[in-house]
């Protein structure tokens, strides 16, 4: 039997409020290949993720319509019935830090008793190494999923991992393109992200806080651009700032993983998502991320033969002065663990300060999250 013939999706219109929007760098991955190119896509890295961690990239080699149809899947997916979801979901997986597959929205509190009103749906790569099923929408059409995933892969991460190396001057620009190789067991996955629309006097109960300011916990976290404003960044002034919905780009942010490797020098990027503005307050919000993460057995200790990081004498990290070498496996484990626990008593603050009761920030005795308010 043929699958379903899907309807293309139709992004809905960008705001036209006037918002304090984030000035972030543009790399125009078409340069890549040029003589000298890398070198002066480096230079424009450079102060991005060192004072930011955010970034637009474009000119990836994948096209709005392959885009589009991810947007399409995520739709259909989060258009079945809430029973159909939820033979994907399994509450015992997510407390023992198993992210792949469905949670439902209302699985956290956000604070002050509101529910979080967030759904998400994880993939995994296609590395062999995490077999799921999959509901039939997508595995009708799995073998696309993964031709997306994978080219999330080789045309954005992998050209990003090269810069990154050329950046820290190691000897070799593959050296952390073989720490992130798809088909080696890792933590990667494709998301479709759902936010349902609040009311405001929900909105009101939590500052129109949707996700407090956090930080990614892999290496580079890509956001396909979708036009609902709602994505915040803490920039290097301290003040949030929206991310502007840029035509033809993806959202790049760098994350805690490739912070450890680095030292500190490569900033985790701290963001938030805030309620859309007033025009597109009444919107749910639909997003399509890939979060790259080093392979498993990676040790994320900071790298040794960087010339660079060796001169600024960034030779420890927060696992490294805690006495901890931890492995990607094992540093995803404790934080997602920590990310899915059940908050007790989340009190919210006018003003949008979070505050979380006992040990539900701890990742490791010594290690807390951050919340950024």
């Amino acid at each position: 039997m043929p699958a379903r013939l899907i309807d293309r999706y139709d992004h809905v219109p960008v705001t036209k409020e006037n918002l304090p929007w984030a000035e972030l760098v543009t790399l125009d991955l078409s340069q890549y290949g040029q003589p000298g190119g890398k070198e002066e896509l480096v230079k424009q890295l450079d102060h991005a993720v060192r004072h930011v961690g955010f970034f637009y990239v474009k000119n990836f080699n994948i096209s709005q319509d392959e885009i589009d149809r991810q947007f399409a899947l995520g739709r259909e997916f989060y258009a079945l019935p809430l029973e159909e979801k939820l033979k994907y979901h399994n509450s015992a997986d997510l407390a023992s830090g198993e992210y792949n597959g469905y949670r439902p929205a209302g699985h956290r509190v956000l604070g002050n008793g509101i529910r979080d009103n967030i759904q998400v749906y994880n993939i995994p790569k296609f590395d062999g190494y995490h077999k799921r099923q999959q509901p039939p929408v997508l595995e009708d059409n799995i073998a696309e999923i993964e031709a997306f995933s994978r080219k999330c892969h080789s045309e954005v991460v992998v050209k990003l991992l090269r810069l990154f190396a050329i950046l820290l001057e190691l000897p070799d620009e593959d050296q952390l393109v073989r720490d992130h190789q798809y088909d080696v067991k890792g933590e990667d996955h494709l998301r479709y992200m759902h936010y349902a629309a609040r009311s405001k006097e929900e909105n009101s109960q939590v500052a129109s806080i949707y996700t407090p300011g956090h930080t990614d916990l892999g290496t580079v976290t890509l956001l396909f651009r979708q036009p609902v404003a709602a994505l915040q960044i803490l920039n290097s002034e301290g003040e949030w700032k929206w991310v502007r919905p840029q035509d033809g780009t993806i959202t790049i942010n760098t994350c805690d993983a490739l912070t450890a490797l680095t030292g500190g020098l490569i900033k985790s990027s701290i963001h938030r998502v805030h309620a859309p503005p007033p025009d597109q307050a009444h919107v749910d919000r639909l997003g399509v991320l890939y979060f790259a993460r080093p392979n498993n057995h990676v040790v994320l200790d900071p790298i040794t033969n960087s010339p660079l990081l060796n001169r600024l004498g960034l030779t420890q990290n927060v696992f490294t002065e805690l006495g901890q070498h931890l492995t990607t496996e094992q540093w995803v484990k404790v934080r997602q663990t920590q990310q899915q626990r059940r908050n007790r008593d989340v009190k919210v603050s006018d003003d949008g300060k979070f505050t979380y009761g006992e040990k539900d920030l701890e990742i490791l005795p010594g290690l807390e999250a951050k919340i950024y308010n």
